[in-house]
């Protein structure tokens, strides 16, 4: 089975530490958006080979700013092509100021059964300088809101690593999100990406990010404190009682095949990379014109081999020998250099597969390089 990404380029407003691709000016083309879009799915329907979808997933921006009837001719089209199933997990990103009983009612009509809620800090502070546009009260009654209006499978967002965020605020925050009830929890260490107002603000010395030792010393309580309660670490931020690991993201990470649809949002099908340009004019105006609102790349071999390292030790699933060893012979290098990080107790090894400890997933991005065909 295989998967649909749609991406949505809208947000009220811009959070600091941001760079995905969206407008907070969009109401004069919102209307276009959707129909190019639209056509996007007319065009591509042939890109994934399985007609049977077992993810649709609404992303962003902010797809929790659709309205009803623009969120009807989305699934009407994606009806059209692909088929859904009962089983199919229909995911939508909502921020918890959009949680509504109207909006949850329109949701759930749709055929959304997963929500994805970006309550990121219960902290007030950090959710002002974030420039999050909802407050610790909006965050701490969304989830309530959607549980008794008939949602089952929800994914909250938080954010580690944050300045001056302690640790027994950051347990804090977590204990918050168990006493919830929920059954995804996806945890993301802040990051300071160039272009972004959070970068302006720590190079001019208005915020002072924390040091690797108090974001590691979060992320390791964070693991154990999740899986003591019977969540799986399935993906280094990504943590799920059983059977509710996100379908979407597992796609992802197991090399499976995906179409995005949307500017900015990227494709594979196992063969090519494909994404479209990050920009919401030229998407509207270039597309069914010409070639030039997306780019493509075959992956060679050796991107592929190193695609499959870097995802697979990111999640439980592992990287599989085998399926490597197709692509190309494992070499005396790659084997000292696991039996190294095995005795430094960051890669576990079972059945011919590889995976990173919770000490090893620290050092993920540095071990998959490693691994990495030059």
């Amino acid at each position: 089975m295989s998967g649909i990404y749609l991406h949505i380029p809208f947000c009220k407003q811009k959070c600091t530490y941001c760079d995905f691709h969206f407008s907070t000016s969009f109401h004069g083309y919102r209307e276009k958006m959707i129909e190019t879009m639209q056509d996007e799915l007319l065009l591509r329907k042939d890109y994934l080979t399985d007609k049977q979808l077992n993810s649709v997933y609404f992303g962003g921006g902010t797809p929790s700013l659709l309205k009803e009837e623009e969120f009807e001719l989305l699934f009407d089209s994606i009806k059209t092509h692909f088929t859904l199933s009962v089983d199919t997990e229909i995911t939508i990103e909502a921020n918890p100021d959009d949680i509504t009983i109207e909006n949850l009612a329109i949701w759930k009509k749709m055929g959304f059964n997963r929500l994805s809620i970006g309550l990121q800090s219960f902290k007030e502070e950090d959710l002002k300088w974030m420039n999050r546009a909802h407050t610790v009260s909006e965050a701490q009654n969304c989830v309530e809101l959607a549980q008794k209006n008939g949602f089952t499978n929800i994914s909250v967002d938080l954010i580690y690593g944050l300045p001056d965020l302690t640790q027994e605020e950051w347990e804090n925050h977590i204990e918050r999100v168990l006493n919830m009830k929920v059954q995804h929890v996806s945890a993301y260490c802040l990051t300071v990406e160039e272009k972004t107002v959070l970068h302006h603000l720590v190079e001019t010395k208005k915020i002072n990010p924390v040091g690797e030792d108090a974001q590691s010393e979060h992320f390791l309580y964070l693991s154990k404190r999740l899986k003591d309660v019977g969540f799986l670490h399935y993906e280094i931020s990504n943590f799920g009682l059983s059977g509710f690991e996100a379908l979407h993201n597992s796609n992802y990470w197991r090399g499976k095949a995906y179409l995005g649809i949307g500017p900015s949002a990227h494709s594979f099908n196992g063969i090519s990379r494909q994404w479209s340009v990050a920009n919401n004019s030229a998407y509207i105006k270039r597309f069914g014109i010409n070639d030039e609102w997306f780019e493509m790349e075959i992956l060679t071999p050796k991107e592929r081999w190193n695609e499959l390292v870097m995802t697979g030790l990111r999640t439980s699933f592992g990287v599989d020998l085998e399926q490597l060893a197709v692509i190309s012979p494992i070499t005396k290098s790659f084997n000292e250099k696991v039996n190294l990080f095995t005795a430094n107790g960051w890669v576990l090894t079972d059945s011919n597969k590889l995976f990173l400890s919770d000490e090893g997933r620290l050092k993920a991005d540095h071990i998959a390089s490693e691994l990495f065909i030059d």
